[in-house]
C-alpha cells in the first residue's frame, strides 16, 4: 500500500446503503429465492497482501501460534505447517461491514486457544455502527461478540500503534481496552463477554492529527494506543499489579497503576514532545523498552526516539539508535527476544526515502547495528537479501537510482515482531506486505539474513472493478493501492500489477466485448496520465493521453469491437475517442460524473447514469439524451452493465433505503425499465456462462433477496434466485463489482473492501462448465505456430499458437519442447509453465483446456536470451510430436 489508503465505498455507504429498514417483498409478498446455499468453494485469486499490516501477536505460551490484523481487510491466523495464514472474520456480514477493520489483536497466554479482536473501521460519520470486542474460544474459528458503546478506527491514524487490546497474562478473565475518541480506558473482568469503563484513569488523550479537518476522520482523538501488563508482579490466578498504558498526548505519554488498576499515576520524568507507539515490557530485565515519534502514523512522523525505563528504580534512559537531530521519521515497530535477554528491535516506520531502516541491540539499547549502511553516497550495504520471488509484484517494476532499491525493505513498517519462541524468526508488517526472516541471526556474526513476503492467504486488497473476458485471461482486476492484476492462474501470485503507467489506485477497467485483446483502464496518479491502453488482453500497457482538467480515473467503457472509447474522468465531463486516446472530445447531453458503460454489441451505442437518469448515445459518444423512464435510484449507488451478445439487453442494481432501491432490467436499451419484485436491494450485478439447457446467461448479484443478505445467482433471467454464499463466506461489503466466467459455469468473482477478490466455483456438475483437472492429456495429432513477437537486449516475448489436427476433442493438454540457447521463461500467460534447464513444459489453464477438433489455443511468454534465441524445432503434445508450422 502507498502513502494513501482508498476507502472503497465510504461514500456509498455513508449515502445510506447499510440504514436497515424493513425489506421490500414481491408482489405475492413472497421471495422467489432459494436461501440454502448451493455447495460452493471459495477463495482468493492470489495475489498475496497488497494492503497495510498494522499489527503482528504471538502468543506467548504456545510455540508458532500467530495472529495478524489488518486495517480493513480482517484478522489472520498462522499456518504453521504451511506456512500460510488463515482468514478468521469472511463471517463479517454487510451490515456490520466496518467490523473487518481491525484496531487491536490479543492471544490468550493462558488459554491459548482464546483470542480477542477489537473491530470497528471509522471513528467518524463514515462507519454507522460502534465497534466491537470479538472473542473466540477456538482461536478464531468462530466468535462472539460484545458491543461497544463507541466506534472503533481499524483504519484511523494512529492505527499502527498498539496493541489497545491486552489479556492479563496472571488472571486471563481480565482485559483492557484503549479507546479512541476521549472514551477512555475499558475493562473486562469476564473474558470479554461485558465492558465498563476504568472511571478512574486520569486521561482520555488529546491528540489529533490535523484539528481542523471536518469530516472528523484526521481529527478524531487517538485516545488510547496501548496496554502494557508486567507478569512479574503477579501471581497465577492473581490480577496482574503493574500495568502500563500509553496516551495520545505529546506530554503526558505513559501511566502506571501498580494496583492492579486501582489508581494510575503518571511515569515522573517520562520524554515529552513525543507520542509513545509501542510500550514493550521485559520483565525478567526489569525495562520497559518505548518508541516514540512526534505523529500519530501510519504515514507521518519526522521525528523520533527510542527509551528504556527501568521499572525498579523509575530510570529513563534515551537508548535512540540515532539522536534526535538526524532523524526524520518517527519509531513504531519494536520487538524483544525472548529467548535472548538484551536483545530489542524498532524500526524508522515513516522512513519513507530512500527506504524504511530497522535497528537491533543485543546490549539493551547500549549499541546498536542497522539493516542497511551507506558505504559511500548514494550506495548502501545491506545487512539482508530480499526474495520476493513468490510476490514479484513487489518491486513494482520499478528501476530506481540509488539509494533507493527495489524491493524496498519497506514503509509503514509499524509491527515488528521476533518469534518468542525462536531468535530466527521475525515477521514485520509493511504498507503493502507481511515480510518474515527465518535466519535472522545472522545478522549479529556480520552475515547476511534472507527477508522473504511471508504472506500467503492473507489477501488484503480493496477491489473497485472486475472484468472476466470470454478469451484471454480469465479475471482482470481494478484495485486500490496496487493498481490490478491480470490473473492468467488464479492460484498464482501474477508477476507484475498493472504498469505503464502504474496507477496509485485503479478505478475502472472495461474490454472490448468483440475483440478481448482490447482492454482500457483508469484510474488515480499523483502526476502523469489517468488513462491506459493494451492490446495484448492487459499483458502490455502504454499510456493515453488525458484531456484538459482530468484530476481522477472515473469510470470508462469500450466499445464492442475496441474501435472507440467513452471516459467519464473526475474533474472534467463525459469525454469520447476513436482510437487509443491521443485526443478527445467532449460527449454532449450527459452531465459531468456520469457513470458509463458500453452496449456489448452495437459498437456505436454507450449508456450513461447520473442521479436518477440513464441516458443513451447511439454515435459512438459524441451526443447523448436521457431516457424518458422514471422510477430508477435517485442518487448515484448504482452499478449496471449491458449483456453480451444481446443488443440493448442491460441490467441495473443500485439506490439506497431511503428511496427506490433494487433490481431493474432493460431490454430496449434503457428506454424502458422493469424492477424485479423479487429483489429487495441489489448493488451489483454481473454474467456468467449459461447453465447447461439455459437460453440466458446466468446472472449474479450482491442482494438482498428474501430478507437475507447475500451473493445470489439465477439461471433462469431473474425469476429466481440461489443463494451461493453462506453465513461463514460473507466478507463485509462486496458492492463494488461482481462477475461471472464466461467460460467455466457458475464461476462467479466477488469483489471486497478489503479482503481481495473472492472467487467461487460450484460442485454443480449439471451446469455444463469446468474442466476436471484429472482429465487425460491428449495424444492426438497436433501442430505448433512458435513466433517471436517482440525482441530486445537480453529478453523477448513470444506467441505459441497449438492446434487440434486430429478428429477428437482434448481435454486438457500439455505441449512440451525445449530451448536450443538455454533461454529461460520469466512469464507466461493463458498457460502454466515450468522449465528444467533447457526443457519446458506448459499447460493448460483452467477456462481454455477444452479444444475442439479443428479449433486451436494460443498462450504467450516473456523470456531471456543471451547471444542467439534461435526457435525451437520439435513440440510434442503428451507422447505425439506436432507438425511444426
Amino acid at each position: 500500500m502507498r502513502r494513501t489508503r482508498i476507502l472503497t465505498a465510504v461514500l456509498a455507504l455513508a449515502a445510506g446503503l447499510l440504514a436497515g429498514t424493513p425489506p421490500a417483498l414481491a408482489a405475492d409478498g413472497t421471495a422467489k429465492v432459494s436461501l440454502a446455499a448451493d455447495t460452493y468453494t471459495w477463495k482468493n485469486a492470489r495475489i498475496d497482501g497488497g494492503g497495510f499490516v498494522p499489527g503482528i501477536v504471538f502468543n506467548r505460551s504456545e510455540k508458532n501460534l500467530a495472529y495478524a490484523r489488518t486495517d480493513i481487510g480482517g484478522a489472520y491466523r498462522w499456518q504453521e505447517s504451511s506456512k500460510t495464514w488463515t482468514p478468521l472474520l469472511d463471517s463479517v456480514g454487510w451490515d456490520d461491514w466496518g467490523h473487518t477493520g481491525v484496531v487491536s489483536l490479543a492471544s490468550d497466554s493462558v488459554d491459548p486457544n482464546k483470542v480477542y479482536a477489537a473491530v470497528g473501521t471509522y471513528t467518524n460519520s463514515w462507519d454507522p455502527k460502534n465497534g466491537a470486542v470479538m472473542r473466540s474460544s477456538n482461536r478464531g474459528a468462530s466468535w462472539q461478540k460484545a458491543d461497544l458503546p463507541f466506534k472503533l478506527g481499524g483504519n484511523m491514524p494512529g492505527r499502527g500503534m498498539g496493541e489497545r487490546l491486552a489479556v492479563d497474562p496472571n488472571k486471563n478473565s481480565v482485559l483492557y481496552l484503549g479507546a479512541p475518541s476521549g472514551k477512555g480506558l475499558w475493562r473486562s473482568t469476564d473474558s470479554g463477554v461485558s465492558w465498563s469503563q476504568v472511571a478512574n484513569f486520569p486521561n482520555v488523550g488529546n491528540y489529533q492529527q490535523d484539528p481542523s479537518d471536518t469530516s472528523g476522520y484526521a481529527s478524531d482523538n487517538q485516545g488510547i494506543v496501548w496496554v502494557t501488563f508486567d507478569e512479574s508482579t503477579g501471581t497465577s490466578g492473581n490480577a496482574t499489579r503493574a500495568i502500563y498504558v500509553g496516551v495520545a498526548d505529546l506530554q503526558n505519554s505513559v501511566y502506571r497503576s501498580t494496583d492492579a488498576g486501582a489508581t494510575w499515576t503518571r511515569l515522573a520524568g517520562q520524554p515529552t514532545g513525543y507520542l509513545a507507539h509501542k510500550g514493550v515490557l521485559d520483565a525478567a530485565g526489569g525495562y520497559l523498552y518505548l518508541s516514540y515519534s512526534d505523529k500519530g502514523g501510519p504515514y507521518d512522523g519526522g521525528k523520533g526516539q527510542v527509551w528504556r525505563y527501568a521499572t525498579a528504580t523509575g530510570t529513563w534512559t534515551n537508548i535512540s539508535p540515532v539522536a534526535e537531530a538526524d532523524t526524520y521519521y518517527g519509531f513504531s515497530g519494536l520487538t524483544l527476544d525472548r529467548q535472548k535477554p538484551g536483545t530489542v528491535m524498532a524500526t524508522a516506520y515513516s522512513s519513507w526515502w530512500p527506504d524504511t531502516q530497522i535497528f537491533r541491540s543485543t546490549d539493551s539499547g547500549a549499541t546498536w547495528t542497522r539493516a542497511w549502511d551507506y558505504t559511500s553516497y548514494p550506495n548502501r550495504a545491506n545487512r539482508y537479501t530480499m526474495d520476493v520471488s513468490s510476490s514479484p509484484w513487489l518491486t513494482w517494476g520499478a528501476n530506481p537510482s540509488p539509494p533507493e532499491q527495489t524491493p524496498k525493505l519497506g514503509w509503514m513498517t509499524e509491527s515488528l515482531e521476533i518469534d518468542p519462541f525462536d531468535s530466527n524468526r521475525m515477521m514485520y508488517g509493511t504498507g503493502a506486505t507481511l515480510y518474515g526472516t527465518e535466519n535472522l541471526t545472522n545478522w549479529d556474526s556480520d552475515g547476511q539474513f534472507t527477508i522473504k513476503p511471508m504472506v500467503q492467504g492473507l489477501e488484503e486488497t480493496a477491489v473497485n472493478d472486475l472484468a472476466s473476458p470470454p478469451s484471454g485471461a480469465p479475471l482482470l482486476s481494478a484495485l486500490g493501492d496496487v493498481g490490478g492484476f491480470r490473473h492468467t492462474d488464479l492460484t498464482k501470485v501474477p508477476s507484475m500489477m498493472f504498469t505503464s503507467p502504474n496507477f496509485t489506485t485503479t478505478t475502472s477497467l472495461d474490454f472490448a466485448e468483440t475483440n478481448a485483446n482490447t482492454v482500457v483502464r483508469v484510474g488515480n496518479l499523483d502526476s502523469g496520465p489517468h488513462i491506459a491502453f493494451s492490446t495484448d488482453n492487459g499483458a502490455n500497457w502504454f499510456a493515453g493521453t488525458d484531456p484538459s482538467g482530468v484530476s481522477g480515473g472515473g469510470t470508462v467503457a469500450a466499445a464492442s469491437d475496441g474501435s472507440r472509447f467513452v471516459w467519464s474522468p473526475d474533474g472534467t465531463g463525459v469525454q469520447y475517442t476513436t482510437g487509443f486516446g491521443s485526443s478527445w472530445s467532449a460527449s454532449s447531453g450527459i452531465p459531468a460524473g456520469a457513470i458509463v458503460e458500453s452496449d456489448r454489441v452495437d459498437a456505436k451505442t454507450f449508456y450513461g447514469f447520473k442521479s436518477g437518469k440513464f441516458y443513451v448515445s447511439t454515435d459512438g459518444g459524441a451526443t447523448f439524451t436521457a431516457s424518458a423512464a422514471t422510477g430508477l435510484p435517485s442518487g448515484d449507488s448504482v452499478r449496471f452493465k449491458a449483456l453480451p451478445g444481446v443488443k440493448g439487453d442491460v441490467w441495473l442494481a443500485g439506490g439506497a433505503t431511503d428511496g427506490a432501491y433494487g433490481l431493474w432490467h432493460s431490454t430496449d436499451g434503457g428506454a424502458s425499465w422493469t424492477k424485479l419484485s423479487n429483489v429487495d436491494q441489489a448493488d451489483a450485478i454481473g454474467f456468467g456462462k449459461a447453465a447447461t439447457g439455459a437460453s440466458y446467461q446466468t446472472l449474479y448479484t450482491s442482494a438482498k433477496i428474501g430478507g437475507v443478505r447475500g451473493i445470489f445467482r439465477s439461471t433462469d433471467k431473474g425469476a429466481t434466485w440461489t443463494r451461493i454464499n453462506d453465513d461463514a463466506h460473507q466478507w463485509g461489503w462486496t458492492g463494488a463489482a461482481i462477475t461471472g466466467d464466461p467460460r467455466v459455469y457458475g464461476r462467479v468473482y466477488v469483489s471486497t473492501n478489503g479482503r481481495g477478490v473472492i472467487y467461487g466455483d460450484t460442485s454443480d456438475a449439471g451446469g455444463g462448465g469446468g474442466t476436471d483437472p484429472t482429465d487425460p492429456i491428449p495424444t492426438g495429432v497436433c501442430a505448433v505456430t512458435y513466433k517471436i513477437t517482440n525482441q530486445w537486449s537480453g529478453g523477448f516475448q513470444a506467441d505459441v499458437q497449438l492446434s487440434n489436427t486430429g478428429s477428437n476433442a482434448w481435454t486438457g493438454w500439455s505441449l512440451g519442447w525445449a530451448f536450443p540457447n538455454a533461454q529461460t521463461i520469466s512469464q507466461t500467460w493463458n498457460a502454466e509453465s515450468a522449465q528444467s534447464g533447457s526443457t519446458v513444459t506448459a499447460k493448460n489453464v483452467g477456462w481454455n483446456a477444452n479444444v475442439a477438433a479443428g479449433s486451436s489455443v494460443s498462450f504467450g511468454f516473456t523470456g531471456n536470451w543471451s547471444g542467439t534465441n534461435g526457435k525451437p524445432t520439435a513440440f510434442k503434445l503428451g507422447d505425439q510430436n506436432c507438425t511444426v508450422a
